[in-house]
């Protein structure tokens, strides 16, 4: 798969932009946007960066004047969609997603990612910050994490977990090294569809973002046994936390965050960074946002970059302490 993509991203890079349109190389904050903006999403419909984009875009959009296009790429744990994104014009029209799995994780677990977060990309700002959430399935055998983990071990052969981004099965198999619980990693496009499984039988549990987990638990569709780190969730307030189940080192929490183009004109990524911040500060995305489980708005610009450097210096460590190794 590696190669394949690689072929792809060395012959785009080669040829002239299919669409005839310049780069706005030149295009200053007054002008901007004339045109419609695409925010490219690497994870399939439905997801919980996919429902992120499609939230702040309509407000982006309603805000700046111009039409703000979601584009789902997914694959490859959402680096397809970063790949594409950095054959596109450094101009500002073309906007990733970011996730924390894409992004500090990618770059922490592939020694030869041909994308850096903080130095192809400039992060423009967090959408928002959150805890995963460990969900199994609704029924009489599996109530609590020590469930979980007694069943997995009684089951070996049957005991599997979902994911669909390298972010997940990073947390998951520390949770794992952490209770010497036996799993076999099953890989799907979104955790919409990875939460859908559990729910469906195919797999037996998945740590994953709130957004597609929430509604499965309060519809009594999956059952959520904890939230990764200290606090809880104040979606899902008697569900406890790693740390009050005796497993304080499953801290994992993600972000998700808006980037362009390291080469976008300055002016340009002022005003994306501020018609961010006044969106992320609306008080009805900031309500559907929390009631997605997550943490709305949160660093931007340089606090940004500084913040996706350190995440990737701990993650790398929590690879390297846990013997993981990642193909891409």
């Amino acid at each position: 798969m590696l190669l394949s993509r690689r072929a792809i991203l060395a012959t785009a890079l080669a040829l002239p932009a299919a669409s005839g349109t310049a780069p706005a190389w030149g295009e200053d904050a007054a002008s901007y946007p004339s045109r419609p903006v695409r925010m490219i999403v690497g994870f399939a419909a439905g997801g919980g960066n996919d429902l992120f984009a499609r939230l702040i875009g309509q407000k982006l959009s309603e805000n700046m004047g111009q039409p703000v296009v979601i584009e789902n790429r997914p694959g490859a744990g959402g680096r397809l969609a970063v790949e594409y994104a950095m054959v596109q014009g450094a101009d500002g029209y073309t906007l990733v997603v970011g996730a924390t799995g894409q992004m500090a994780i990618a770059s922490a677990i592939y020694p030869t990612l041909p994308y850096h977060p903080t130095r192809t990309f400039a992060p423009i700002a967090m959408i928002a910050s959150f805890p995963l959430i460990l969900a199994g399935p609704m029924n009489d055998s599996i109530k609590s994490v020590q469930d979980l983990v007694a069943w997995g071990k009684a089951h070996p052969q049957s005991s599997n977990y979902a994911t669909s981004s390298p972010a997940f099965t990073l947390t998951t198999e520390l949770f794992k090294l952490k209770t010497g619980m036996p799993a076999q990693a099953i890989p799907y496009k979104s955790s919409n569809e990875m939460m859908l499984s559990i729910a469906g039988g195919q797999t037996l549990f998945a740590i994953a973002d709130g957004p597609p987990t929430v509604p499965l638990v309060l519809g009594r569709k999956i059952r959520a046994l904890a939230v990764t780190g200290a606090v809880r969730s104040s979606e899902l307030p008697d569900v406890p936390s790693m740390a009050e189940v005796g497993l304080p080192a499953v801290d994992v929490g993600l972000w998700s965050g808006v980037f362009v183009l390291a080469g976008t004109p300055a002016a340009v990524r002022g005003k994306l960074e501020a018609e961010l911040r006044r969106t992320l500060a609306d008080a009805g995305v900031r309500e559907k946002l929390k009631a997605m489980a997550v943490d709305p708005g949160g660093a931007a610009g340089d606090e940004f970059r500084r913040l996706i450097d350190a995440d990737i210096k701990r993650f790398s460590e929590i690879a390297s302490a846990a013997n993981l190794k990642f193909e891409e």
